[in-house]
Order: structure tokens, then C-alpha cells, then sequence
């Protein structure tokens, strides 16, 4: 079939559902529903069999649902209404919520169901949530439902009854930090992330406070800042404290949308004088409480895991990360498994700090040397096996350090966009080393130029990913960890490890890796440095959440599944692949 997605923005869901769609053989296109355009006059230029909203903050015109059939996603169960679904669910503290597929209607979310699918709420932040258990659910309803409007036969179930709640506003996100306990705060904070963040007053200013995790160990006066770590604060509650990673100042009249930015460096010379609180030391991060990084061993195999709010990796994180990975290469372990227990695996450089430098370019330039010299890291590891593990999403750089392992390994939920030009850019992170190492150069240049997502199984197919692990995104960790634990104990696993290095030391001499960064970071530096290039106005619409005015023609264009071409261009040795004979198959259930 012929599917128009139409939806408020290409989030990660839509993308999601653009990507396995397409796995499915349907050919699908995108058009964004933006102030100033006519939806209808856009649906009936695609002309569509069915028109598919998995995410949209306005109704579909009744000239649209009236002559075609058009279904919306609610990220709610069977009877659930309103524009605030996912907060609601963890201010309220469920423990199981839903998707329903339906009807558009003139009434929202009361049309006829054509799926539901239920599925659990984790005690995690909202943002998470939504990329994650609501994510599965919200494929598996979409399938159902488009199998079911396919087949001709299938009549949606009328809705009987209803509860439409109010969009949930700050008044009830408000955080008393006299009376609230550490438990509530975080819940609160919770239901706010990504977005819209809870208001809040902070040295004398008002902020959206972003992301929240609890500490016990430390105490004060309620609503004091005690500590700072790893750029987040440490705020005392009635029982305890929290950590808030980030923050974003409360937009002032006739100025720009604030930029949500790590809690340090928003508060800027705000921020009093606090005690920096470090993690543990690297190989022993249990007991600690939260940190954005942290690594561990079970038997010959290390886990170096970290999570960043939004994937975004600054520079300071970057050389963070670099520093754990070189203490957690000098342990004695023959695998080392890199990537966080679940959602964002990394989105490449943080356009936000970026954003807010007082010299926007040499923080960029300043970022992508950082990454790059983690992703070098990654690359010249010859005394181990790496696997990158990706729980959820990557892009762009990110995509490119999971490449630099020797084997990825994602999530069946996870979407991968291997791209740049979206943001005016060449690309670094050495992707013209791995990028066509794997999947062959003309495969690279036309995932580079189509910018459109990929499902975890058409990176498998493409060679972008060796294994899919068919779970849900609490299972990951556990299923990870014991394909890992296996690897390290394979008969093969030090021959591959010789080998690897042998590898290395002969492409080394073929073509150095620095001649590879060099050619790149000559093609970004004329991006980052020239103010009138249009990565700088891309960057700041992306941060400053600018609407667009109108769809992107690669969105707009109708894509089909791609055929033939998977896995025919692999260049990429198979010294370093996983040896089918002792592991299960490239997807796990």
C-alpha cells in the first residue's frame, strides 16, 4: 500500500514506523502538519490508501477523514483521551498503559478502534518511556492495524466510553520542596522529560528543570543545591536529594527560544560555589547513585555504559567518555560491550552547548575533535573484541562511533540515521573509513544522501548492525550481557583478537586512519567557521525547536523497501564477525 504519514514533526516515532513500514513492503511518505499549510490539499496531492498519524498535536481536518481513512496513534490504552496521555500515566504512577489505534474523528481520540495493544510502565522518565515500551507497543498496534484495513474485511470497534483528561500543566507539575519526598520529586520530574520540564525557581531565575534521579546519601535544607556532578546539580528534597542533569531558561517576551543545556553550564556564574561529588572509580560503580558513565566487569567481559540526556555527547562528555574507555581498556577483559543499559545509544555532538558558546564555531570544531578522537579510540583497540550495544537510537556521529566496534548489536526497537547533511554537514568520525568498510561505498553514498531512518532489521540487512536482539527495552542489558559473557569464552574469540590487530597494523600502512580524519575535518571546518553556512542556521532552528515551513522533499518523496541491494556491496572483513557456529542467529528472540 501507499501510506501518508502525516504528523506535527519526523520524531523518533514517525521514524520508527517510516522505517518498519518500509520493512514491510509498503511504500511511504511523509507530510508535516505546520501552521500555514493546507493538510488537505497535501493528503490529496499523495493520494494515499491510508493516512497515518502516529503523531500529531492537531486535528485532522474533517475534509480529510470525511472522504479517506485516516488513523491516529494515542499513546494511551483503550478509553484514554487527551493531549497529556504519557504524563499523566507516571504523575499517576501506572504500572501498565497502552496504545490504541483509531479512527480520526471530529472528536479527539473517540473515534473507532482498529488496535490496542497494551504494555508496562518502568519506574523511567517520560522521554524514555516513549522511545521504548510505548515505541513497541505503537508498532505492534500500527501493524495490526494496517494488516487489518489491508485485508477489506476487519470493522473497527465503536468507543462506548471515554475519560478525556486536561493537558497537565504546570500547576500540578509544581515541586514543593519543603514537603515533597525524594520519590515524589523524581516521579514529577519524570513526567515532564523531554519536555515540557517542570518550572521551577533556581538562583533567582526561572527554569525548566530537565531529567531527575534520586540520592539518598546526601541531605540539606529542602530545595538547596548541594553538589554538582558530571555538569548535572544536586538538589535536596524533604528526604533526600536529586540529581538534575539539565536545565532550560524560561523564554523571555521577544527573545528566542531557550536552549536545554547540561545544569552547570546553564547556571552558569548563577551556580554557587558546590562541591563537585565524582562517581566511583571507574571499576567499581556500584553504590554510588547516579552518573551519566559508569563501567563494570563480570568475569572477562567489561561493560562501559553511558546515557546522555537526548544522545547529545558535548565535548566535555566526549573526553569523559574517552577517559573511561582507556581505564576500562587497561583492565584485563577480552570483551569490552560499550553503550547504555536502554534508550539512546548517542546522537553524535551536542548542538545545545554549541549553541549557547560564546564562539558557536570553536565549540564545534572543539566537539567533533573530541569525538573523533573517542571513535580513534574505539578504532585502534587490537587487544579485545568491542561490541557497541545499542539499546536505542543513533545518528549521525553516534551511528559512526558504533561502527568503529567490531560488532553492533542493537535492539529490535532501536532506529539508526546514518547521516549528516540534514545539519549542513559533511560528517567526520572517520564514517569514510566505516561507513563503506561496511556496507559497501555505494551503499554509503546513498544512505548519506536519502537522510531517512533505519529499522534495526534493515540494518541488519544493510550491514550496518550483526545482530538484532528481539526484546523489550528493560531485557536488553541481561540478553547483551550474555551474548557478550559467550563471546568471551568462544574457543575462536583469541584467534579473532590476533587477528584483529594483524588487520589493523596492514590497513594502517595501506591508508592511515589520520589521513581519513584529515579529509574530513578539512570539509567541516569551512561549515563551522563561515557564519552565513547553512549549518549554523540548521543548528539553531534543531535546538530552538523552530518549526519548519513546510515538509523536506526527502520526507515528502514516497519511499518503497529498498531491494537487491542489501549486503551486496559488504567490504568490511569477516576476520572481526561473529562466528555463526557458536553464537544463535543474527536475530535473537
Amino acid at each position: 500500500m501507499h501510506i501518508l504519514l502525516v504528523a506535527s514533526a519526523f520524531n523518533s516515532l514517525t521514524q520508527r514506523v517510516h522505517a518498519e513500514l518500509r520493512d514491510r513492503g509498503h511504500t511511504v511518505a511523509v507530510e508535516l502538519a505546520v501552521p500555514g499549510r493546507c493538510l488537505t490539499e497535501a493528503v490529496d496531492r499523495h493520494d494515499p490508501h491510508l493516512v497515518l498519524a502516529p503523531m500529531l498535536r492537531t486535528a485532522i481536518p474533517a475534509e480529510v477523514w470525511t472522504v479517506r481513512p485516516c488513523l491516529v496513534v494515542h499513546p494511551g490504552p483503550l478509553g484514554d483521551r487527551g493531549p497529556s496521555a504519557l504524563d499523566w500515566a507516571i504523575h499517576e504512577g501506572a504500572e501498565t498503559w497502552g496504545v490504541t489505534v483509531l479512527e480520526a474523528r471530529e472528536e479527539m481520540d473517540a473515534g473507532a478502534v482498529w488496535a490496542t495493544v497494551g504494555c508496562p510502565v518502568p519506574p523511567v522518565a517520560k522521554s524514555d518511556l516513549y522511545r521504548g515500551e510505548i515505541a513497541d507497543a505503537a508498532l505492534a498496534a500500527v501493524t495490526l492495524a494496517v494488516e487489518r484495513f489491508a485485508s477489506g474485511t476487519y470493522r473497527p470497534v465503536p468507543q462506548r466510553t471515554g475519560r478525556t483528561r486536561p493537558y497537565l500543566d504546570q500547576s500540578v507539575r509544581r515541586i514543593d520542596w519543603a514537603a515533597d519526598s525524594t520519590r515524589t520529586v523524581v516521579r514529577k520530574l519524570r513526567a515532564a522529560d523531554s519536555q515540557p520540564g517542570v518550572l521551577d525557581v533556581l538562583c533567582g531565575a526561572e527554569w525548566y528543570l530537565h531529567g531527575g534521579h534520586p540520592e539518598y546519601r546526601l541531605h540539606g535544607a529542602p530545595g538547596a543545591l548541594l553538589a554538582t556532578r558530571s555538569g548535572a546539580v544536586c538538589r535536596a528534597t524533604a528526604d533526600g536529594a536529586v540529581w538534575i542533569p539539565e536545565l532550560r531558561r524560561r523564554r523571555v517576551a521577544g527573545q528566542p527560544p531557550a536552549v536545554k543545556l547540561p545544569a552547570v553550564t546553564a547556571l552558569g556564574d548563577r551556580l554557587p560555589d558546590l562541591p563537585e561529588f565524582a562517581p566511583a572509580p571507574t571499576v567499581d560503580a556500584g553504590g554510588r547513585g547516579w552518573s551519566d558513565i559508569s563501567y563494570r566487569e563480570d568475569g572477562d567481559v567489561g561493560f562501559l555504559e553511558f546515557s546522555f540526556p537526548g544522545g547529545a555527547m558535548s565535548t566535555a562528555q566526549c573526553r569523559r567518555l574517552l577517559a573511561a574507555y582507556r581505564e576500562a581498556c587497561a583492565r584485563p577483559t577480552a570483551v569490552l560491550v560499550l553503550g547504555g543499559r536502554r534508550d539512546f545509544f548517542s546522537n553524535g555532538i551536542h548542538l545545545g552547548v554549541i549553541e549557547a558558546a560564546p564562539d558557536p564555531a570553536a565549540e564545534s570544531w572543539a566537539n567533533i575533535n573530541a569525538i573523533d578522537d573517542l571513535v580513534e579510540a574505539v578504532l585502534t583497540t587490537t587487544d579485545r573484541l568491542v561490541i557497541a550495544a545499542l539499546a536505542g537510537n543513533a545518528a549521525a556521529g553516534g551511528v559512526m562511533l558504533a561502527l568503529a566496534a567490531d560488532e553492533v548489536w542493537c535492539r529490535s526497537g532501536a532506529v539508526l540515521n546514518p547521516h549528516y547533511r540534514l545539519m549542513g554537514l559533511y560528517g567526520s568520525e572517520y564514517w569514510t573509513y566505516s561507513l563503506p568498510r561496511r556496507v559497501g561505498a555505494a551503499a554509503a553514498e546513498r544512505l548519506m544522501a536519502d537522510a531517512l531512518p533505519v529499522s534495526a532489521a534493515g540494518a541488519l540487512r544493510a550491514g550496518l548492525a550483526d545482530r538484532v536482539i528481539a526484546c523489550g527495552p528493560g531485557d536488553f542489558a541481561a540478553q547483551t550481557a550474555r551474548l557478550a559473557a559467550r563471546l568471551a569464552t568462544m574457543p575462536g574469540t583469541p584467534s579473532r583478537i590476533a587477528a584483529k590487530k594483524a588487520e589493523r597494523d596492514h590497513e594502517e600502512c595501506v591508508e592511515p586512519l589520520a589521513a581519513f580524519r584529515q579529509r574530513e575535518l578539512a570539509r567541516m571546518r569551512p561549515a563551522f567557521d563561515d557564519p552565513d553556512a547553512p549549518y549554523h542556521a540548521l543548528r539553531r532552528a534543531f535546538v530552538r525547536k523552530q518549526r519548519p515551513s513546510g515538509t523536506p522533499q526527502h520526507l515528502a518523496r514516497a519511499t518503497g523497501p529498498r531491494t537487491g541491494t542489501e549486503r551486496s556491496g559488504l567490504m568490511r572483513s569477516r576476520v572481526t564477525g561473529t562466528d555463526r557456529a557458536d553464537l544463535s542467529s543474527p536475530v535473537d528472540a
